[in-house]
């Protein structure tokens, strides 16, 4: 159930909805997104950085073999949507988007959903529950390789559990699976905004902890880093007709494989 009172305060999700020329947001959202922007008139860039970094690391998996995804932290959807990327490559491509804010939720669900997408609440805090969901279950074969996306995500799991949670997540997928993901980096903003940053999250529902690169590197231990490792965004295999072409010093992003044994 959403409450009317959700509007009042602002979401993360509705936040970046705001920044991608999205409609799925409230007063709140933008009065967060204009407080943001004037600290940093860059966050929007970050956002669809971002995006970008999905899209294209998806059409890699896609073109790889993979036809079975996982996007946890999804977000609203703005398309082209991900499930559109890789149905171009595997028309029947099945595709599982997790979110842990119920508008999120319910407005995919009466949106994208279809036959082989779907979208379940769930958190990357607690990856067993997503894991064992039943629909995700009837959904992906874990027994062969997936596609797992955690974009701008990571720095809302704040204390040290990321560590643990991604080899929760890690030890549950099948060999030659593959993890795409992005991070806000503090070795690659400038110290000033990465404090007014945390302050501004740190009003919402979402406060976020920022990583190094060396820590963000870490995430992807069991994995294989492919080339041209962890840079930012904007770097990662950039293709000319990208939608989401935008440069922003704070995402790392890096897609990893487990290495088939």
């Amino acid at each position: 159930m959403t409450h009317h009172s959700d509007a009042s305060q602002a979401s993360a999700a509705r936040m970046y909805d705001v920044m991608l020329g999205g409609e799925e947001n409230f007063a709140a959202d933008r009065e967060a997104v204009k407080m943001l922007v004037a600290h940093f008139p860059t966050v929007p860039d970050a956002c669809r950085a971002n995006r970008g970094f999905l899209l294209r690391s998806a059409r890699v998996m896609a073109d790889a073999g993979i036809d079975q995804f996982l996007d946890i932290g999804c977000g609203l959807p703005t398309p082209p949507n991900l499930h559109q990327v890789v149905r171009r490559v595997h028309p029947d491509a099945r595709v599982v988007y997790v979110d842990n804010d119920q508008t999120v939720v319910t407005h995919n669900q009466s949106t994208v959903d279809h036959s082989g997408v779907l979208t379940i609440h769930g958190d990357l805090r607690r990856p067993q529950e997503i894991l064992d969901h039943p629909r995700v279950r009837a959904t992906l074969d874990f027994t062969r390789p997936v596609g797992v996306f955690t974009v701008a995500v990571w720095h809302f799991v704040t204390g040290d559990t990321a560590h643990d949670l991604m080899a929760r997540l890690r030890d549950a997928l099948a060999p030659g699976s593959y993890l795409g993901l992005t991070h806000a980096c503090s070795d690659t903003m400038p110290e000033d905004e990465a404090t007014a940053g945390l302050a501004v999250y740190g009003q919402t529902r979402n406060p976020v902890q920022l990583r190094t690169m060396r820590e963000v590197g870490e995430l992807f231990e069991g994995f294989e880093l492919l080339e041209p490792g962890l840079v930012l965004a904007a770097d990662w295999r950039p293709v000319d007709d990208d939608p989401f072409p935008e440069r922003a010093f704070e995402v790392v992003a890096g897609l990893g494989r487990i290495p088939s044994r």
